[in-house]
């Protein structure tokens, strides 16, 4: 049977597409890139917000469009959180919600009578990177969150915190090295709160991951800012773990963080930034900020402003704020216009952008061990554009020889210039 998986929304999402596409394989099931080819589509869906949950319902007509005669599978936070809207929607097959997903496959061959003898007696030898090529997998350690941002609704979709045992991902990411991926991001909804079921940490996970493994990349995905554990810092002594961190601000002002219900303040953040920088030289932060929560007055969004500006980062997510139903932050008094909110949207634009350059520009005269993609651009006179990351997730492009390649391959490369959307490079030879 050919299985299409597709998904909307988050790294997490993105990982739980990879454990699926893994368990349909060892079911004896093939992995299809193409939907219309397919016997059964699995659709990971996203609520984070009104728009997201309207692209899930898009996207689930569509797909039923395009291949009538395929199964169809819907999961995610949408299908949990409007469950039956889901489920009647033309061509739905099955729902699985968050709290089943890791029986999702088992439940899909089963309730769907698809279950088939495998066709492989051993694992399969390939594994389905779809997502991000053969270079990095993203690796799901932990489920839920305990706390309650007001305007978040992914903690109700995701339910209490749950982590998986260390052994389990230290396991799984040896089979994904001996599969030849040589970078892992570790992934979750509320990643710092890793172990809080288990008596461990996060900081625990790195080092064992770090110690038994050899995965040559270890990055960490969305990293909510508060109860770090003490030694974290000293973890990136460590050239294995890429110093990059998406830290989610949300605000720079610390009414509208009280608002959000958001555990850390600016000038803890402020501490957080500042160690790290102070320890490896062109750290990378970037960030998540919504811009016109309700009530956001000018004085305060001036605040967030300029806090932003003066910590600087290397990206920003923006998010312009929409109510979203089921929410705290829903029912606040002093919900903005959008007039305001385009206007505070098109500032941070331009000033996310300043920033952009700015540290594409502080790493420029400085040589990086590049992990280089699997695409490339044809240009003229027997080259090409190759692209990779610096272990600070700078995109790298450089020009080299069609008679070359460098997919999946580290190689040091200098940094000689910034282009539109990534910083130029040099292999060294």
């Amino acid at each position: 049977m050919k299985v299409h998986l597709k998904t909307l929304g988050c790294r997490l999402n993105e990982a739980e597409l990879e454990t699926w596409a893994q368990a349909f394989q060892k079911s004896g099931h093939q992995i299809t890139k193409q939907a219309e080819a397919a016997h059964l589509i699995v659709i990971n869906s996203c609520a984070v917000t009104q728009d997201a949950a309207r692209k899930s319902r898009q996207l689930i007509r569509r797909i039923h469009r395009d291949n009538p005669q395929a199964k169809l599978v819907v999961s995610g936070c949408y299908a949990t959180l409007n469950e039956d809207e889901a489920a009647s929607l033309l061509g739905v097959d099955l729902i699985v919600s968050n709290k089943d997903k890791d029986q999702l496959v088992e439940k899909t061959l089963a309730e769907l009578n698809m279950d088939s003898m495998p066709a492989l007696s051993a694992e399969p030898g390939e594994i389905s990177l779809f997502t991000r090529g053969r270079q990095r997998a993203f690796v799901k350690v932990q489920d839920g969150c305990r706390y309650r941002c007001t305007f978040c609704i992914v903690t109700v979709a995701r339910g209490e915190e749950s982590s998986r045992p260390v052994q389990a991902v230290i396991d799984e990411i040896n089979a994904l090295h001996r599969q030849g991926i040589t970078e892992v991001i570790l992934t979750g909804v509320h990643l710092g709160g890793y172990g809080s079921d288990l008596g461990n940490n996060l900081s625990d996970l790195i080092k064992a991951i770090l110690a038994e493994t050899e995965i040559p990349r270890l990055r960490l995905g969305s990293l909510e800012p508060w109860e770090l554990p003490d030694d974290f810092f000293k973890l990136f002594d460590n050239p294995r773990l890429m110093p990059h961190l998406h830290l989610p601000l949300q605000s720079g002002s610390d009414t509208v963080l009280r608002r959000m219900a958001r555990r850390c303040k600016t000038e803890e953040f402020a501490a957080i930034v500042n160690q790290l920088r102070a320890q490896i030289p062109h750290f990378n932060i970037t960030t998540d900020i919504i811009v016109g929560f309700p009530g956001e007055t000018e004085q305060e969004w001036q605040d967030s402003f300029n806090f932003i500006k003066q910590t600087g980062f290397g990206h920003i997510h923006i998010f312009t704020y929409s109510s979203r139903e089921g929410t705290k932050a829903a029912s606040l008094p002093d919900q903005l216009g959008n007039d305001i909110k385009k206007q505070r949207s098109r500032q941070l634009h331009e000033l996310a952008e300043e920033m952009k350059l700015k540290f594409f520009a502080d790493n420029v005269g400085h040589e990086f061990p590049v992990l280089w993609e699997g695409y490339s651009e044809a240009l003229d006179d027997g080259k090409q554009r190759v692209f990779g990351y610096t272990p600070n997730y700078l995109k790298v492009g450089c020009v080299i020889g069609n008679d070359m390649s460098v997919e999946n391959q580290t190689l040091d490369c200098v940094i000689t210039a910034v282009d539109e959307g990534c910083v130029v490079g040099t292999l060294v030879e």
